[in-house]
């Protein structure tokens, strides 16, 4: 495959092969290819020199429906869903005659199958749901539901863990298995070395658009992976090390705040130049905390401190004006616009300052937008690049970079390495750890629970919108952070 853009060649003379019950992973950085290699299989995107075949038979995926017809579905790492219908609507959207008979729609028919899907990805809602009200890691449940509903041969997964729990991904994983044993042949995407080390038979490799190598399982190795992918080996772990912190002056102070939708009062005090994470399974209700603390949904009670200022953000300008700013666990639906350009994105939060009558200083502008692309090693051919049209992760490194172009003194980061690859995920670690040591004060929302353990100071444990526990960094366990994770209120005094 080959396949161009304007000013970049996205693939150049790419090459794989997948057979039936095969798990075939596709590794690289962002920006290596992957995502517009899937695109064109599933039909999104056509190749400008090239060939698909299918059973040895040359096939033309000239549209969606095309690659569904020849038994294709794409698992995609953004959420495709549509907001305004339920859950049994949006898995067979644009499928519903497979449960339906002689062109009539019937309801309760979707309703039961969707809810049999829902079962097998172990998501414990009804069908009628309507989507809106789900979280990221119920929605990317639901996309994978609505991918096994395509009885498909061949299943493209991009990242399909990104916003799952530990609990969720063994569910995933079973299912991987049970389609496996089906002869289905399946495309992983992944950066998370584990997964791909568990699940792949075989692993692809793509560096700038290039076909780097194919390994077999019993050839792998994390470093012989992450070399070609880098096209260099990381010297340093990918966490830097943390030296235990002497305890400092809080900057924002938690006092008995009621998040809307919760009864239950939630306190902390997070200290100068520290990382504070917050670990829980997904509707523990970290990421409605946070939009709380960044004034998107106000606090219905409780009191809140910044630099021992009473603080109570009513909308995410007062947080700003007061330097908490938050990088969402959504990047599309809440940190970027994606029409506007790499710079337009980076300038967004600081127009009020942008000069005398609020005018905007384009070379001001571009000066940041460079020094910020530069910092956080963004792929983009320019500034001026629209963000649409950049991969997941260099897309995370925009939302990243306009927070970090300010000054702030609380920087919330919410899933901050999601969908991001190895090379990149060491860079804004360091960044992390660089930013803590100049006093900022970092509150760190992540499901990984590696990046939890490598990151973070302390540790804040939420279960049912409860904060059940807060650890010190010194005999920080996986088995310790679970415990809380799934403690029921009752079961004992937190650690």
């Amino acid at each position: 495959m080959t396949k161009r853009f304007p000013g970049v060649v996205a693939l150049q003379d790419v090459s794989l092969a997948l057979s039936g019950g095969e798990v075939l992973a596709l590794m690289g950085e962002n920006g290596a290819g992957k995502s517009t290699l899937m695109k064109i299989l599933g039909g999104a995107e056509t190749p400008d020199d090239g060939q698909i075949e299918i059973d040895g038979v040359p096939v033309v995926l000239d549209s969606v429906r095309t690659a569904h017809r020849r038994g294709i579905a794409l698992i995609h790492q953004e959420l495709m869903l549509a907001q305004n219908l339920d859950v049994a609507a949006n898995i067979f959207l644009g499928n519903e005659a497979s449960v339906g008979s002689v062109g009539v729609l019937r309801r309760g028919a979707l309703i039961a199958a969707a809810d049999a899907l829902l079962v097998r990805v172990g998501l414990a809602l009804p069908a009628t749901t309507l989507v809106s009200t789900l979280t990221a890691g119920q929605m990317q449940m639901v996309e994978i539901a609505k991918a096994l509903s395509k009885k498909a041969r061949i299943i493209v997964m991009d990242e399909p863990t990104s916003s799952l729990t530990m609990t969720e991904s063994a569910h995933l994983f079973r299912i991987i298995g049970q389609l496996k044993a089906d002869g289905i042949g399946i495309i992983y995407i992944s950066h998370r070395m584990e997964e791909v080390m568990k699940l792949a038979d075989r692993i692809t490799v793509l560096r700038d658009g290039r076909h780097v190598g194919t390994l077999d399982r019993a050839e792998v190795t994390p470093e012989k992976i992450v070399t070609m992918m880098v096209g260099r080996e990381l010297k340093n772990d990918y966490f830097p090390p943390r030296a235990a912190k002497e305890p400092g002056p809080p900057v924002l102070e938690v006092h008995d705040l009621i998040v809307p939708g919760t009864a239950c009062p939630v306190s902390f005090t997070a200290e100068r130049g520290e990382i504070l994470g917050f670990a829980g399974l997904i509707g523990s209700g970290r990421t409605e905390l946070m939009e709380t603390i960044f004034g998107v949904t106000p606090a219905l009670s409780g009191s809140m401190t910044v630099a021992g200022t009473p603080y109570a953000p009513r909308r995410p300008r007062d947080a700003i004006d007061r330097g908490v700013y938050l990088a969402p666990e959504d990047r599309k639906k809440n940190g970027l616009v994606l029409p506007m350009t790499v710079a337009e994105n980076i300038s967004l939060p600081s127009l009020a300052s942008s000069g005398p009558l609020r005018l905007l200083h384009r070379d001001a502008e571009r000066r940041v937008a460079d020094a910020e692309v530069k910092r956080l090693r963004t792929r983009t051919p320019s500034i001026f690049q629209r963000v649409v049209n950049l991969s997941g992760g260099n897309q995370q490194k925009i939302v990243l970079g306009k927070w970090l172009a300010m000054a702030p003194q609380v920087l919330i980061l919410d899933e901050p390495t999601r969908g991001i690859d190895v090379g990149a995920k060491a860079e804004i670690y360091r960044h992390m750890a660089a930013l803590a040591d100049e006093g900022i004060t970092i509150l760190m929302v992540s499901s990984d629970m590696e990046e939890i353990l490598g990151m973070s100071d302390r540790v804040v444990v939420m279960h049912e919108r409860v904060v059940r526990g807060v650890l010190p960094r010194e005999g920080l366990t996986p088995e310790r952070i679970a415990t809380l994770m799934t403690r029921r209120a009752g079961e004992g005094a937190a650690a």
